[in-house]
């Protein structure tokens, strides 16, 4: 366990005797609580002094009723309790944050870690720095997000207003205006997503955030609607596309291949069938088979789509025009 600064455990008891106090009792000053502290009225003072700048802690003095009190009852003060286990899930969260770079999320997070470490006892028993450079992630590629964009997004779905897009499609030459009200933010592989009611397609669509040229929040407010759960819409997906229709996928994979895909839960409806010969048999349910073929284009030759005949013939017609390409 990690222990703690006298000065913090000081602060602490600060902290709990601002907050025992009501409206008419005796407030705390510095002479009361260096007595009860056994300490000096100075060191208190100076504790106090800490605590209003250093910390953000909204106390003020009543010259009234000499002594303290905090000006704002739910204000927390950042008391860490840190264990070896902790420490570890700290430092290991900080080499997650590296695959949001490019994102303004990683800068806010990066900011919210660096609030933590300064609230860090000195002594720890695990060293977060001993740590560092003995485990790592590798991450994907991720797109460059605009931070005003980014903002607006969020300020829209938060006050539930509908949001003016200049939206580019990928491979289209022009960008295009819509408006769209946002139901819901969503990540996946370093991107993300609103997704919501389009204006101009009137349908629910995704927007990659990354791909809006220019964002507004304006003034009209729209009503979200009965029944909407993000979950339930997407439940069954394979990737972050959804459609109407359902799917029953049936891929036949390797039997060198076999382990691996079996010991990983690719989709929540997932069933495996082993066979005589040593291959696998996996089949699930989804509403949407973009991703799906992309997915079994990367395992080559280890994988065979058995059904639904769209996914067969959406696989066989990029492996063509791929050995065409050589």
């Amino acid at each position: 366990m990690a222990k703690f600064k006298p000065q913090y455990r000081r602060l602490l008891f600060i902290d709990r005797k601002l907050r025992e106090r009501r409206l008419g009792d005796t407030l705390p000053n510095c002479t009361s609580l260096a007595e009860e502290w056994e300490t000096s009225p100075k060191t208190i003072q100076r504790d106090i002094e800490f605590l209003k700048w250093e910390m953000g802690a909204p106390i003020e003095y009543d010259r009234v009723r000499h002594g303290y009190y905090y000006t704002e009852e739910d204000f927390v003060l950042p008391a860490l309790r840190v264990s070896e286990g902790d420490l570890f899930a700290i430092c290991l969260a900080e080499k997650v944050l590296r695959q949001y770079e490019g994102t303004p999320l990683h800068a806010r997070l990066v900011d919210i870690f660096g609030k933590i470490e300064k609230y860090l006892p000195e002594q720890v028993s695990v060293r977060p720095s001993g740590l560092s450079g003995r485990f790592s992630f590798f991450h994907e590629a991720v797109p460059r997000i605009d931070p005003t964009t980014w903002e607006k997004a969020f300020e829209a779905l938060r006050l539930g207003r509908t949001l003016d897009i200049t939206y580019q499609i990928p491979g289209r030459s022009k960008p295009y205006d819509t408006r769209v009200d946002p139901y819901h933010i969503v990540g996946y592989r370093g991107e993300f997503y609103v997704v919501g009611h389009c204006h101009y397609k009137k349908a629910l669509r995704l927007f990659g955030i990354s791909r809006i040229r220019k964002a507004a929040v304006s003034g009209d407010e729209f009503q979200f609607p009965p029944g909407f759960d993000f979950e339930k819409e997407w439940g069954n997906h394979f990737g972050i596309m959804a459609g109407d229709r359902q799917y029953k996928v049936r891929i036949l994979f390797r039997e060198d291949q076999a382990p691996y895909v079996q010991e990983r839960e690719w989709h929540p409806t997932q069933e495996f069938r082993n066979r005589k010969d040593g291959s696998v048999e996996m089949s699930f349910v989804t509403s949407h088979l973009f991703e799906v073929a992309r997915w079994v284009l990367s395992w080559g030759s280890a994988a065979t789509v058995l059904s639904p005949r769209v996914l067969v013939r959406q696989v066989k017609e990029e492996l063509d025009g791929a050995r065409r390409s050589y």
